[in-house]
């Protein structure tokens, strides 16, 4: 075939042959500029993280969410870029970092926490958002149904009304006779109001008086509160949630011992920097679980279509260093409950 061509070829005058070497050429041009536009039209998806703490306070989250990626292939600076926003505890500046990445054109944003998601909510109804770490979605008007959310948002909820009541029966086998509890959280915050409401009706069916909601907006707010506590005879002290307290949690536990004062968490983070004993949903893998939201997004489902996911995981973690210190006795059928103890 070679030798064909050849012989062909050898026949033509020397005017064919520029005008068809000429031909080829551009051909492999026009090859060549077209592969390189097509690699360079390929975009590298870009994530916004939105988020109302500090990245020091959350970092075995956004961990959790980088593995998430890793597990679907995407690495950072490779294939994928995030961009990090943290309001480090200052939930007004949520809406301001919530518009940042609005402009940048992300095309996910991934929201941690109420506030974060009604900020970015409020920032841009066309861009996908997926949530973490939220209350009731539906309630708190993110969603339709949990089914159908409807809208630009899906994701992850800690939807588990049982918590609450889960948490003040612990704390009665920790202390049977405790008769008086307080508050503590940001009074602000969109899921609190749902949280004391179910706190209210099992608190009544135990016998429990909840004293005033210690209302903590700012750093300078937590030691006044845990000494109205103390005041206020405060038994045992259940934590809400609250970007503040999160990302001053080492203090919060400090003060907490200082003052004799036990404190229930949602999150084990505060155990782990020292508080006495946490029992909710298993935070950080709802974050590596919002990865595969992001995932799906990427590849053209739509949020609407994305039903949202209850939480499935929940640990109870126990510092008895800590129970020590407060001159507690943390009775063997509890420790027995427990995923984790910190000795």
């Amino acid at each position: 075939m070679i030798a064909i061509w050849d012989v062909g070829f050898a026949f033509w005058n020397r005017e064919s042959k520029q005008r068809y070497l000429s031909f080829v050429v551009c051909a492999i041009l026009v090859l060549f500029c077209s592969a390189v536009e097509a690699q360079q039209s390929k975009k590298v998806p870009l994530i916004g993280f939105l988020n109302a703490s500090s990245p020091s306070s959350v970092a075995p989250r956004l961990e959790a969410f980088r593995h998430g990626l890793r597990e679907l292939g995407y690495a950072e600076t490779q294939n994928i870029i995030v961009e990090y926003r943290h309001a480090e505890g200052k939930q007004e500046r949520l809406k301001e970092l919530a518009e940042e990445l609005v402009r940048l054109n992300v095309d996910v944003i991934v929201a941690g926490g109420t506030a974060s998601t009604r900020a970015a909510r409020d920032a841009t109804r066309i861009i996908p958002i997926v949530m973490t770490n939220v209350s009731d979605p539906v309630v708190l008007g993110f969603a339709g149904s949990l089914s159908r959310p409807l809208g630009n948002i899906t994701g992850l909820s800690t939807l588990a009304p049982e918590l609450s009541g889960k948490r003040l029966e612990l704390l009665k086998e920790i202390k049977p006779r405790m008769s008086r509890v307080a508050l503590l959280g940001d009074v602000v915050n969109p899921g609190n109001e749902q949280a004391v409401r179910e706190i209210q009706l099992v608190a009544e069916a135990a016998g429990v008086k909840l004293q005033h909601y210690l209302d903590i907006r700012d750093a300078r707010d937590i030691e006044p509160a845990i000494l109205a506590a103390t005041k206020g005879q405060a038994e045992i002290v259940l934590a809400l949630t609250s970007a503040v307290l999160f990302t001053q949690r080492k203090r919060l536990t400090e003060l907490a011992v200082k003052n004799r004062l036990p404190i229930m968490y949602g999150q084990p983070e505060y155990v782990e920097d020292g508080g006495l004993i946490s029992y909710g949903t298993n935070i950080s893998d709802l974050y590596r679980r919002a990865a595969f939201f992001v995932g799906k997004i990427l590849k053209g489902t739509r949020p609407a279509d994305l039903p949202l996911e209850q939480p499935i995981r929940f640990e109870l973690v126990i510092n008895l260093r800590t129970a020590k210190q407060l001159g507690l006795s943390i009775p063997p059928n509890v420790l027995a409950k427990a995923d984790r103890v910190i000795q």
